[in-house]
């Protein structure tokens, strides 16, 4: 971002200060940053670490003195993987991760006021700052968002003699129905793996009328309306073997889009990346709201990624001038150019919705504003979110009990909130 203030300049001599005999590896005034960041590329051609090689790169130029070691790992095992390193106190000086609350909660982040310049922090979407707070203090930075929407091959359609794209719950399975009888291998896929499964669980709750939380905040997972939810998907889409030949349970998001974009699947919730993947082979698509019981979901599913500062290894000054270079307007919009993620950033916002360029994100962007969150405010949501992983594809499964299952989530959820 432009018109950087004198908070910086004061932010970079302390930064200068701060590096003088911290013996990090590239000399005795250099000061080394330990980055964990997850992986938004669908292959090994376009990981994430190539985005961050090359903006570290930059920062190392205008920056002598400070290097920056970034460790992207699949969003399978990122989140795992920062915690074993706090469990052992070997905490990275930063993370981009999935959940923050809980490592605020035990005291280990700084905040986003210790860390960011004014400008900088003001920038943010306002409903994405206030999701990143812990007790009204934000520790949480948004880095990445998205919002989703109900993706459809119009080649498979066409060829099973669908005109247009189901807006309920019955034209869904309808759907499915006429796919899988002209020979589609996935005609809806349902990924409730372990990789993203509580956003394909959160879709399918909103479009329930239901979601994971009521309106203060208490979970509310085994709802009577979340049951009927997981029940119509074992029994009328499961059951009827509209889900392809992977158990729901095992399918991962990223093997999902890869299905979509090889045209095995007729339909599948997806968010922006999915745009470029399924374009880059030849496959025709359309997108819409998720469709609810009887008409338009309740609410669409919005997603935020979180940047946060470890204290352990004493950086703040570091930390604080390479998330300021990070969250610069050019960064922000290469960042969401190169995997269509939309920018967390009301000046990077702005400019993508008034560039002819974006016009194919145009309707996630308009989404976002109105979209349902995860409750990533609450420490125990890293928890609740990794016992869904674990656990949610069981209510689908041949005999799955979800009356069960979720019970046995909430219950969970419960004795987490309790722990904080």
């Amino acid at each position: 971002m432009t018109g950087v203030t004198a908070a910086l300049a004061a932010l970079g001599m302390a930064a200068g200060l701060a590096g003088c005999g911290a013996g990090g590896v590239g000399g005795s005034d250099t000061v080394t940053l330990k980055m964990v960041a997850a992986d938004y590329g669908d292959s090994a051609a376009n990981s994430t670490q190539k985005y961050w090689d090359e903006l570290t790169a930059a920062f190392e130029k205008k920056n002598p003195g400070i290097e920056v070691e970034v460790d992207v790992r699949s969003w399978s095992d990122v989140d795992a993987h920062v915690a074993a390193l706090v469990k052992k106190g070997e905490d990275p000086d930063i993370a981009q991760i999935g959940a923050y609350a809980d490592y605020a909660a035990q005291g280990k982040l700084y905040s986003a006021d210790d860390l960011l310049s004014i400008p900088v922090q003001a920038d943010f979407l306002p409903a994405l700052s206030q999701a990143g707070e812990l007790r009204r203090v934000q520790y949480g930075m948004p880095f990445a968002s998205s919002t989703r929407l109900l993706f459809y091959n119009k080649k498979l359609f066409a060829k099973a003699g669908i005109t247009g794209a189901p807006q309920s719950w019955t034209e869904l399975a309808d759907d499915a129905e006429k796919l899988k009888a002209a020979g589609v291998k996935y005609p809806f896929a349902l990924p409730l793996g372990r990789e993203e499964a509580p956003a394909e669980t959160l879709m399918w709750l909103l479009s329930g009328g239901d979601g994971y939380t009521d309106n203060v905040g208490t979970y509310t997972l085994d709802s009577a309306d979340n049951v009927k939810t997981f029940k119509w998907l074992r029994d009328d889409l499961v059951g009827e073997g509209l889900t392809g030949p992977v158990a729901p349970g095992e399918l991962d998001r990223q093997d999902a889009f890869n299905a979509f974009s090889r045209g095995e699947v007729g339909m599948l919730n997806g968010h922006p990346t999915l745009m470029k993947q399924a374009k880059k082979q030849g496959v025709e698509y359309g997108m819409v709201p998720l469709p609810g019981v009887n008409g338009k979901a309740k609410a669409t599913m919005g997603v935020a990624d979180w940047m946060m500062g470890f204290k352990r290894n004493g950086h703040k000054a570091e930390i604080g001038k390479f998330l300021d270079f990070v969250y610069e307007d050019s960064n922000v919009l290469d960042f969401s150019d190169r995997y269509d993620i939309l920018p967390v950033t009301s000046s990077a916002s702005d400019a993508m919705a008034e560039d002819p360029k974006y016009k194919h994100l145009r309707e996630f962007l308009d989404e976002l504003p109105h979209s349902e969150l995860y409750p990533v405010g609450k420490t125990s949501w890293a928890q609740v979110s990794a016992a869904i992983k674990k656990d949610i594809g069981k209510t689908v499964q041949p005999g799955g009990d979800p009356a069960a299952v979720l019970q046995k989530l909430q219950n969970e959820a419960v004795a987490a909130e309790s722990a904080e």
